[in-house]
């Protein structure tokens, strides 16, 4: 399992894309993995046939633990197996979930990660009395999880509704949530509990950016106008965490990017405030790009101080985002659509003019700030736009 980032501890095998006997080659993707922040593929270190998978799919495992093992020395065409490594295989199966040996009572029990502790203090477990299925006995996340089902009442009997009524005409059953929709809404659910979520919205004329942004996206010009406007009101380039709130000097910027109907990542655009729009243009077209093939590293989805979200390119003319903690705000471009609107010019004359027009709307936390600082910080945001002058 390698290590994808300095704050995870462990990952999980979700399929496997070789099996045994397969020729692969050099950087050919052989495995995905996920982790409580990001879904990835893992390339092959090097050309050869794969002989053993030692960790089977839906297994949760430590960094470090050996999960496969390459004939490097083989070559494409051979025989893909002689009876040797036949036996070797039969010989060593796949790790699939291991049960703890119970601890002597002088024993501590192993340590287990930051995330799996959040989910079990969010369900009300004590993960200090789980048996854990990981290395020498750690809960993973898969064991809470599959706890917080089993006391849902997972896999229930069927025929019974949600209102305990017997019968209906609804499926039965249904589809368990995938493991990235069930990380999103944990994570939103757990923001909306957490944030005192407020919404300011402010219109802004394009005009000056339809002029200059050629081939660019609409996102890029919006993406640097905001980032300049964090350089003004700081307070916005925040986290929280308890009671204690830190602003950052840094603008890590955050870019939802969407990936269909699994769901969505918000990968991080270090030191934002150096790069011009081109620049972040470059950087958000890159880090969508790797994010929807699943080569984001975890840490590349980490340690942002704020998100800019873009559903305006599918024509949403309003929304009111909820804030990726702990950041406190996220900022929502909406459609650029055409408009007619009332404008005056520089004798003082009002006028009806058709102008590109755009929402941006900005959720906000009412714990780290007020309505006056929102409103400024989008006024800025608005003014950049509408005197872009790059």
């Amino acid at each position: 399992m390698p290590q994808m980032g300095v704050s995870v501890a462990e990952g999980t095998i979700t399929a496997w894309r070789k099996r045994p006997g397969d020729w692969i080659e050099r950087d050919e993707t052989v495995v995905e993995i996920s982790t409580d922040k990001v879904e990835t593929e893992v390339p092959s270190p090097a050309a050869g046939r794969l002989r053993e998978i030692l960790v089977e799919e839906g297994a949760t495992v430590d960094v470090g633990t050996l999960l496969a093992t390459l004939d490097t020395a083989a070559r494409p065409g051979e025989a893909h197996m002689d009876e040797h490594e036949a036996k070797a295989l039969v010989a060593s199966p796949p790790v699939t979930e291991r049960t703890a040996t119970p601890s002597s009572a002088g024993e501590h029990p192993p340590a287990v990660s930051p995330v799996v502790r959040r989910i079990a203090a969010e369900h009300g477990i004590d993960v200090a009395r789980l048996r854990g299925s990981g290395r020498r006995g750690r809960v993973t996340k898969k064991d809470v999880l599959a706890l917080v089902d089993e006391q849902a009442g997972g896999g229930g009997q069927p025929g019974v509704g949600a209102d305990g009524a017997e019968g209906g005409g609804g499926a039965p059953g249904g589809e368990r949530l995938s493991l990235m929709r069930r990380q999103i809404g944990e994570h939103m659910v757990r923001s909306l509990q957490t944030a005192a979520h407020c919404t300011t919205v402010v219109e802004a004329d394009m005009s000056a950016v339809e002029a200059a942004r050629g081939r660019l996206s609409y996102l890029a010009f919006v993406a640097r106008a905001a980032v300049a406007a964090l350089r003004e009101h700081p307070g916005l380039n925040a986290t929280i965490q308890g009671e204690h709130v830190t602003v950052h000097s840094e603008v890590h910027l955050g870019v939802a990017v969407s990936l269909g109907e699994e769901g969505l990542i918000v990968p991080v655009i270090r030191n934002a405030h150096e790069l011009s729009h081109e620049g972040l243009a470059t950087r958000i077209s890159d880090v969508a790009e790797r994010a929807r093939s699943k080569r984001l590293l975890p840490d590349e989805v980490a340690g942002g101080t704020f998100t800019i979200t873009n559903p305006g390119r599918f024509g949403a003319l309003l929304a009111t985002p909820i804030i990726n903690q702990p950041q406190v705000a996220i900022l929502d471009l909406e459609a650029v659509c055409k408009r007619p609107v009332a404008v005056t010019d520089g004798q003082g004359r009002d006028s009806i003019a058709v102008r590109p027009m755009t929402y941006l709307c900005m959720s906000w936390d009412h714990r780290a700030l007020d309505g006056v600082l929102a409103a400024q910080f989008l006024s800025t945001v608005r003014r950049n736009l509408e005197r872009w002058s790059g």
